[in-house]
């Protein structure tokens, strides 16, 4: 599978990332799901240490260890769940980053971690101690490169001007196209995104089409459910007819933009992987195809958080 560099390090990405969080916590069904991805060329596994209270990072840990030195592994730090796990907080402190840190590495079996995430945050938010505990993470060798997950706008602003942040994961689909507002000011800073939630709940995947003719298709953010069916229906009548599958067109229309350097999908099944596999290592979008998507679909802006 083709691999795209993140921003200025030496990290080079499988063009589709496995997304841990929906693994479970059943050890020989996961270590299934992980290598079969394994198999399908797939390097990048992101985690973070909020899924099943850190169980998603041992697991991880020990799928991973026999091939550490073959693949990138990210994960997250900021929210701390409470003692009694019902719960959590949001803490960027930099203690509590380079306490966690430690935390995570043990669980997850190795010496350094190759991308340190960012969690969310806010504006509000201590950034300088942030950033401070990351830079030293760092100089310490703990981590190799650190980024953020986020959706605002002024947050991401503010990293990429006081940090050296080389990525940011972003929810990003047809029916979420918000993030594009910040493409060329990433794409100038150097900072690469990787993408979540590209098939946007399944709305935009194959098993959608079942639905098509009944009531239970749900809307999206600024989508209405009749308005989502009437999009499928036309992607169909346009694309799908012409050979593509749902999936492929949903992912690929991420892959499309430079700045996007790898789509993290989620899979509960070997075969899951497997399609999204081929997904991605189908043909890219053509530009025809990518000005019929993007005439279709809205062009939308981060309301809050600018």
């Amino acid at each position: 599978m083709e691999k795209r560099r993140l921003g200025n390090s030496d990290l080079w990405v499988s063009r589709m990332g496995l997304g841990c969080m929906s693994l479970g916590t059943n050890l020989e069904k996961a270590e299934n799901i992980v290598k079969a991805a394994l198999d399908q060329g797939i390097n990048y596994f992101d985690t973070a240490d909020l899924y099943d209270y850190g169980v998603n990072e041992e697991i991880i840990g020990k799928t991973l260890s026999s091939v550490r030195d073959q693949v990138i592994i990210a994960t997250k730090v900021g929210n701390r769940w409470n003692n009694q796990k019902d719960g959590w907080s949001w803490d960027p402190s930099k203690a509590y980053i380079k306490k966690a840190v430690k935390d995570s590495l043990k669980r997850l079996q190795t010496d350094y971690i190759d991308l340190y995430q960012l969690h969310g945050g806010t504006i509000d938010d201590p950034m300088d101690e942030t950033i401070e505990a990351f830079e030293e993470l760092q100089q310490e060798g703990f981590i190799r490169y650190y980024g953020l997950s986020s959706i605002r706008p002024n947050v991401i602003h503010a990293f990429a001007k006081k940090s050296s942040i080389v990525s940011n994961m972003m929810q990003y689909s047809l029916l979420d196209r918000r993030p594009e507002e910040l493409f060329s000011f990433m794409q100038k800073e150097n900072i690469r995104i990787v993408t979540r939630g590209s098939v946007a709940k399944g709305l935009l995947s194959d098993k959608v089409l079942e639905k098509l003719h009944t009531d239970n298709l749900e809307g999206y953010l600024d989508y209405t459910s009749i308005e989502v069916k009437e999009l499928l229906e036309s992607i169909q009548a346009k694309l799908l007819k012409a050979g593509r599958t749902m999936n492929e067109i949903a992912l690929q229309y991420n892959l499309a933009h430079e700045v996007v350097a790898a789509v993290v999908t989620g899979s509960s099944s070997v075969e899951q992987v497997k399609d999204n596999a081929r997904a991605v290592n189908a043909s890219p979008l053509n530009t025809e195809e990518l000005e019929y998507l993007k005439w279709v679909t809205k062009e939308t802006r981060y309301k809050n958080h600018r």
